[in-house]
C-alpha cells in the first residue's frame, strides 16, 4: 500500500485541529517520564587529595587512603543502584506508558479521543503482557546495537510497530508482536526514516525556542506516526499477515 509523508501529515493535522491540547498533554507525560530519570547525574567538586611525600607511608596516609577507597566504592555502588532503578523504571513504567500513548494517538486518528488510553497498559490483564513484549523488543534492539550501529538502527525501525500492535491486542504474544512488526515494516523502513528526518526542521525551531518548543512538535510527530500505523495495519490485513481478530481482540 502506497503512502506519502504529505498524506500522513495532512491527516495528522486534521486530527490535531480539535484535539491538540489533549495530544500535547499525552505527549508531555511520556516525555517527562522518559527523560526524568535519565537526566540524573552526579557532580563532585573538591574531593580528597592524597599526598605522600617520599616513599614512607604513615598510618594517617593508610587511613586517608582507606577513606578515599570507601568513598569511591560508595559512589560506584550508588551509581549502580540508581542505574538499576532507572532500568526498572523504564521497563515497568515508561514502556507501558509508551504503549498507552501510541494507543491514544491511534484511537484519536479513528475519532475516539479519550485520555484514559494513557493508562491503557496498566489495566488488569494487560500490564504483564505489555511489559514482557516491550522488554523483549527493547532487548532485541539492544543486541542488534551491540553488533553494529547500522543494524541497530535498521531493527529499531523494524520493531517500530510493536507498541501499536500491543495497543490493538496486548495478548498478541511477545514474539508475535515483534514478528508481525518486522513483517509490516518490510519495504517501509527507509521511508519511515525519511519521515522522521522531515521533522528535524520543526525540532530545530523548537530547540531555538529555549527547547520548550520541542514539546509542541511532539503531538504532530506522534499523530503522524499513528496515521502510518493505520496504513500499514490495513496493508497487513490485506496481505494476510494478520487478521481482524488478532488485532482487535481487546480493543
Amino acid at each position: 500500500m502506497y503512502w506519502t509523508r504529505k498524506e500522513l501529515k495532512t491527516r495528522a493535522k486534521d486530527v490535531l485541529r480539535t484535539t491538540y491540547w489533549k495530544a500535547f498533554l499525552v505527549s508531555l507525560v511520556l516525555a517527562v517520564l522518559s527523560g526524568g530519570v535519565s537526566s540524573c547525574s552526579f557532580n563532585s567538586s573538591g574531593g580528597t587529595s592524597l599526598s605522600v611525600p617520599g616513599i614512607t607511608e604513615s598510618w594517617s596516609d593508610v587511613a586517608e587512603s582507606s577513606v578515599l577507597a570507601m568513598v569511591i566504592i560508595g559512589f560506584i555502588v550508588l551509581a549502580l543502584i540508581i542505574g538499576l532503578l532507572s532500568i526498572a523504571f523504564q521497563i515497568f513504567v515508561v514502556a507501558p506508558f509508551e504503549v498507552g500513548v501510541k494507543q491514544y494517538f491511534k484511537q484519536a486518528a479513528q475519532g475516539d479521543v479519550n485520555m484514559n488510553y494513557l493508562i491503557y497498559s496498566f489495566s488488569k490483564g494487560n500490564y504483564l503482557a505489555v511489559v514482557k513484549a516491550m522488554l523483549w523488543k527493547n532487548f532485541l534492539t539492544f543486541l542488534w546495537y551491540l553488533l553494529l550501529i547500522i543494524p541497530g538502527i535498521v531493527k529499531t525501525y523494524a520493531y517500530e510497530m510493536v507498541p501499536y500492535l500491543l495497543g490493538d491486542n496486548p495478548q498478541i504474544g511477545t514474539k508475535r508482536a515483534v514478528q508481525l512488526s518486522n513483517q509490516m515494516m518490510k519495504g517501509h523502513k527507509w521511508k519511515m526514516f525519511v519521515l522522521d528526518v522531515s521533522f528535524i526542521g520543526w525540532y530545530l525551531l523548537g530547540t531555538l525556542a529555549l527547547g520548550i518548543g520541542v514539546l509542541f512538535v511532539m503531538p504532530y510527530y506522534n499523530a503522524t506516526k499513528a496515521e502510518l500505523y493505520l496504513v500499514l495495519r490495513q496493508q497487513a490485513l490485506h496481505d494476510g499477515l494478520t487478521t481482524d481478530k488478532e488485532l482487535n481482540a481487546f480493543v
